[in-house]
């Protein structure tokens, strides 16, 4: 669960979908309203810069306000006059700065109201927030922090990435992550977003999206699949806790086995990609392919060389040196896989549901599985 590490906003860019994720310099406020987390994706942002913002009622809806160092306040504001066809996405904004007290301040610093200088801009939050950084920069408000994604940021992103997302860069380094280019159907765009909303909510995310993005009785499954990443990390976490050669063993014979160790599947997988892909008919796809089994080669003669290591590995059978006070506590050292390595090859709970249907190919002759072997370019195969 990651409930505390980053926000996640889903909202349009023009006639496309895009999400992006926001680090989390924000505390945690359990008590926090409906409308302090509609904001969170404005205040956590504002936060970063060292501001402090609270969520206030305004003349018809909640407005964010934040104190500048120089004694002005930050008013950033949807539409007032008319409640909102979308509460939750605001078709425009506009931020102002005030100070009553002498030099006063009445500055309009964005307005993207139909009438506004802004207006072609619309609802569009990453305008909104280049705004703002733009004139918090000329006021001289402290930057953002400069620093490495989060772990948060990164757990998030991951589940992007699994959802089908494309991770993009965008003019002047933004990091966000876009629906596929050539996923142009609205219904699928909204179906794929709302697929990645729900894995992001089930592992206890901050979200926020346009409601027009979401599928609204979408249901992700009877229980969130859990990633072979994160299943394979706790052979990690057991060569970390391990004091016996044994214990290691079972971790790297779980990725070695001959038959169907991880490496094996890796490699199957790569090769039958490769003969999918090349069917797609492209130069660059018989590129990719020839790649593709190329890698797979190298990684199968890598499993060698590994199984080769494993095996000197289990010949020693003996205690960690740095590590035997440890051993002394624990019982003999077992061959067989510890609970957590059996855990962390477990099938899946969610194994063999299936979030989006699939349709069966409509040409008959269309291979439907891969063939249960193949002739190998490398040795050992």
């Amino acid at each position: 669960m990651h409930p505390d590490n980053a926000l996640v906003t889903f909202e349009y860019e023009g006639s496309r979908a895009v999400a992006r994720i926001s680090g989390s310099s924000f505390p945690r406020v359990n008590h926090a309203s409906g409308q302090d987390r509609r904001y969170g994706h404005l205040t956590a942002r504002l936060r970063q810069r060292g501001l402090e913002c609270t969520v206030e009622y305004g003349l018809s809806d909640y407005i964010v306000h934040a104190e500048l160092p120089d004694g002005s306040s930050l008013i950033i504001s949807p539409p007032q006059e008319l409640p909102s066809e979308h509460p939750d996405s605001p078709e425009s904004w506009t931020v102002t700065r005030h100070r009553s007290a002498e030099p006063a301040v009445h500055e309009v610093i964005y307005d993207s109201d139909p009438d506004g200088p802004h207006a072609q801009y619309g609802g569009s939050v990453p305008h909104l927030l280049a705004a703002i950084d733009a004139r918090l920069d000329r006021l001289g408000v402290p930057a953002r922090a400069g620093q490495k994604r989060s772990a948060g940021e990164q757990a998030a992103g991951a589940v992007l990435y699994r959802a089908g997302f494309v991770p993009a860069v965008a003019f002047g380094g933004e990091h966000y992550y876009r629906l596929p280019s050539a996923l142009t159907d609205p219904a699928e765009q909204q179906l794929m977003v709302t697929r990645a909303f729900s894995m992001l909510q089930a592992e206890g995310f901050h979200l926020a999206a346009d409601p027009a993005l979401l599928v609204p009785s979408y249901r992700l499954g009877r229980s969130h699949e859990v990633s072979l990443g994160d299943r394979l990390g706790r052979l990690a976490e057991s060569v970390l806790g391990a004091t016996h050669t044994s214990e290691v063993v079972a971790s790297l014979s779980a990725l070695t086995a001959p038959g169907d160790g991880v490496l094996r599947r890796v490699v199957e997988v790569l090769d039958t990609t490769a003969d999918w892909g090349e069917g797609l008919g492209d130069t660059a796809d018989h590129r990719y392919a020839d790649r593709l089994r190329l890698i797979a080669a190298n990684l199968d003669s890598y499993a060698i060389e590994l199984r080769a290591i494993r095996d000197d590995l289990a010949d020693r059978h003996t205690t960690h040196p740095d590590k035997a006070g440890a051993q002394a506590s624990r019982t003999a050292p077992s061959v067989s896989a510890s609970p957590r390595i059996s855990a962390a090859l477990a099938p899946s709970p969610s194994l063999g549901q299936r979030t989006v249907p699939i349709r069966p190919p409509t040409d008959p002759s269309a291979r439907t599985a891969p063939p249960s072997t193949r002739p190998s370019p490398a040795p050992g195969r």
